[in-house]
């Protein structure tokens, strides 16, 4: 057998995290076993789907890097199949046409809900042989006894009684065919193999497979992969922060990080937590997927943000890096090899938005000075060492402008004023970058450059000589 697996999001918002982390699912279950894995957008929903939401699915998805291998097809194309499909079923007496009321359903509902029996439709149209010249829908007709057996992959053995199953609508009065009717022509046509999805989906899927059964279709085996909370254990929303995937791209984080960290959402292998997406398919197992809710913690993935900037390609990091500077008014070209920066930068920083506010004083100079690092660090007895300095710095040529030679006159200051190292490439720190954190002092100066350096220099000058006048 032919491994066919399909992610299926609906386009009514962003691509979420846990949709992500299905598509991952599905995506490392067909890499692994050489199958083929398939994207469908499921829209048929036109009051709610949208062509933006289309976009930002293609776009997470792409930004991620799971590449499908089919599609994207869309149920909206496919109207005429489910209704061929549909009037399949009602020639079968698998389906029939109901024209019961909107009163008449509540006033059933209500009267069930008093009996406290679980609100169901009652069969009233079942044998009335209704013609397609009134207004109706079109109803499944659930099997009357019997169960539905499901040996979910993640679950395990799960039993459904027919009794407690509705005849559902598949056909809308409006002409509209509804979700567990085009999700099972689909996954016919399509071939699927092995249907990956979220948990809210259980109670859909012996529905499902009573519909392919009708259709004499062996239903494929089911995965349902338990949802995500947050860290206050209810489900994972936008007051735990961000959940579209694209808002995680935007917030600076990496696309390899981000799927780390999906994988790691209730499957693990041993204590392993770094993953290539290569060794993510060798290793996955969905069988191996925790059954109960898995939890989003942001720290962790920060975490592994951080090792992944630290780890990777400099230049690709610069290439991820650009557009947050951009966004802070910096034109990367107009200073030092961005790849260089990120060398230094990198480990100091948990995600490409941090990096890039953490090194625009390597291309712009400062408003304000952080105050407190001011207040420590430029006072009246840094004015000598910051002047020796100046001087040093001066007279070296361009091409001596490297981190050995700037450390060189750093630690010569230091010696000819009998100060220890920290009280001169203190206060430098401080004029150079405004605050008292950055690099080393060497590899701070090299970045920052000649001109740079000696302008902000003279500029803590003036701010030391103004507290003078001042005091």
């Amino acid at each position: 057998m032919t491994v066919r697996t399909r992610f299926a999001p609906s386009p009514t918002g962003y691509l979420h995290v846990g949709g992500a982390r299905t598509a991952l699912f599905s995506y490392l279950f067909a890499r692994r076993h050489g199958g083929t894995f398939i994207l469908r957008i499921e829209d048929t929903d036109l009051e709610r789907s949208t062509a933006e939401s289309v976009n930002a699915i293609l776009e997470g998805m792409t930004w991620l890097g799971l590449a499908y291998d089919e599609g994207p097809f869309y149920q909206t194309q496919r109207f005429d199949r489910y209704n061929a499909v549909i009037d399949e079923l009602i020639a079968k007496g698998a389906a029939y046409r109901c024209d019961c009321p909107k009163e008449r359903l509540e006033a059933l509902r209500d009267e069930q809900m008093a009996k406290r029996i679980k609100p169901r439709y009652d069969g009233h149209c079942r044998h009335r042989n209704l013609g397609p010249e009134t207004t109706h829908v079109v109803r499944f007709r659930n099997p009357d006894d019997g169960e539905v057996v499901v040996d979910d992959l993640i679950r395990g053995r799960v039993v459904f009684s027919n009794q407690e199953l509705d005849d559902l609508i598949i056909r809308r009065s409006d002409g509209a065919p509804t979700y567990n009717l085009t999700v099972v022509v689909d996954d016919w046509d399509m071939g699927i193999t092995h249907v990956i999805r979220g948990d809210d989906h259980v109670n859909n899927t012996p529905r499902q497979i009573n519909i392919l059964r009708a259709l004499g279709v062996e239903p494929p085996r089911y995965a349902h992969v338990p949802m995500i909370l947050g860290t206050d254990g209810s489900r994972l929303s936008k007051r735990h922060g961000a959940v579209s995937v694209v808002a995680y791209r935007d917030q600076g984080y990496l696309p390899e990080a981000l799927l780390n960290y999906l994988v790691r959402l209730g499957w693990s292998h041993g204590d392993q937590e770094i993953f290539s997406l290569d060794e993510m398919i060798e290793l996955f197992d969905i069988s191996e997927v925790n059954r109960a809710a898995a939890i989003f913690n942001t720290d962790k993935l920060q975490w592994l943000n951080q090792h992944y900037l630290q780890h990777a390609d400099p230049k690709r990091i610069a290439h991820l890096l650009s557009p947050h500077l951009g966004r802070l008014g910096i034109d990367p070209a107009t200073g030092p090899d961005l790849a260089a920066v990120v060398q230094v930068q990198a480990a100091r920083a948990k995600t490409l938005v941090e990096l890039a506010e953490i090194s625009a004083f390597v291309y712009q100079d400062f408003a304000d000075y952080e105050e407190q690092s001011a207040r420590k660090h430029l006072r009246a007895e840094a004015a000598e060492p910051l002047t020796r300095l100046r001087d040093g710095f001066e007279l070296l040529a361009l091409e001596d402008w490297v981190p050995e030679t700037l450390h060189r006159v750093v630690e010569r200051v230091a010696e000819d004023l009998g100060l220890k190292l920290g009280k001169v490439a203190q206060p430098l720190r401080v004029a150079v970058v405004g605050r008292a954190a950055s690099p080393g002092i060497d590899q701070t100066l090299w970045l920052v450059g000649k001109d740079a350096t000696l302008r902000r220099i003279d500029r803590a000058l003036g701010h030391i000589r103004a507290l003078g006048a001042s005091g």
